[in-house]
């Protein structure tokens, strides 16, 4: 349910409240025992609490509704700061959350009108929650970027000589293009075999994950980064496999000469499929 029916609020009373849904949990001991007295949430919202759903509990706040109309909404999407503000206060509840219990965490501003139109979807959607739940249990995100081994750029192509008056030196023009196809075919070598380590390296992690996905790389106009990004990709790994993920990460680096970065352990978001 990434876009419930009712996310958005159409120009409600700025007092009304709606339900903001962080996460889904399993209905158990652990879960109900939960303090979240601590949890800050979204600014502007009441406690953070939970909401019983049968076999379900869900992580919920009430918040203004004047704050996620459609209008107030799209304003802030276009401010960083402000998104950034909302996007770590609902990571930081999921967080905290995930720590004591496996959970579902639902996109950045999912609301309902009201508790009971959140229990209702929680009802309908019951079982692909369990099932979602049920692949994350004990696991964690991995994220993996492969930059390609850094190898000095070919030598600039020099000019094409020219004689004392100025003319062609016999010949110059085809050994001047073929130097610069030769710089041209070692770019594209040197790419394609950074493109075979970017797969190599992600069948030896896929091989040791449950799940995997692979994302779009980013270019240096994105990161203002200059490396050169060949592998972009998440991983779903059991906790009592993390140990052997970080080594099988330095065995790949030192065997292929590429620089890996793995950051996690993560909330799975991208492995609890579209609920």
């Amino acid at each position: 349910m990434t876009q419930p029916p009712d996310s958005r609020v159409p120009r409600p009373p700025a007092d009304d409240g709606v339900t903001y849904v962080f996460a889904v949990c399993r209905a158990t001991r652990a879960v109900g025992a939960l303090d979240l007295a601590d949890e800050a949430g979204m600014p502007g919202g009441r406690a953070v609490r939970l909401l019983p759903a049968g076999l379900l509990t869900a992580v919920v706040q009430t918040v203004p509704a004047a704050d996620f109309t459609d209008e107030v909404w799209q304003r802030r999407l276009s401010d960083r700061t402000q998104i950034e503000r909302y996007a770590r206060a609902h990571h930081a509840v999921v967080s905290n959350v995930a720590a004591h219990a496996p959970v579902v965490p639902l996109p950045l501003a999912t609301l309902y009108h009201d508790d009971d139109r959140a229990r209702t979807r929680l009802a309908t959607e019951a079982n692909r929650f369990h099932t979602a739940l049920k692949r994350v249990a004990h696991h964690a995100e991995w994220g993996v970027k492969v930059y390609r081994a850094p190898t000095p750029e070919p030598d600039p192509t020099p000019d094409e000589p020219l004689t004392a008056a100025g003319g062609r030196v016999p010949g110059a023009g085809l050994a001047y293009l073929n130097r610069k196809r030769g710089v041209q075919a070692l770019r594209e070598r040197r790419r394609e075999q950074a493109l075979d380590v970017a797969e190599s390296v992600d069948a030896e992690l896929r091989g040791l994950a449950a799940a995997s996905r692979r994302l779009r790389t980013h270019g240096a106009a994105l990161s203002g980064d200059d490396r050169t990004h060949v592998l972009n990709a998440t991983y779903l790994v059991a906790d009592e496999r993390a140990g052997e993920l970080r080594r099988l990460v330095r065995v790949l680096g030192d065997r292929t000469g590429s620089q890996i970065e793995l950051s996690g352990p993560w909330v799975p978001y991208s492995f609890v499929g579209e609920v």
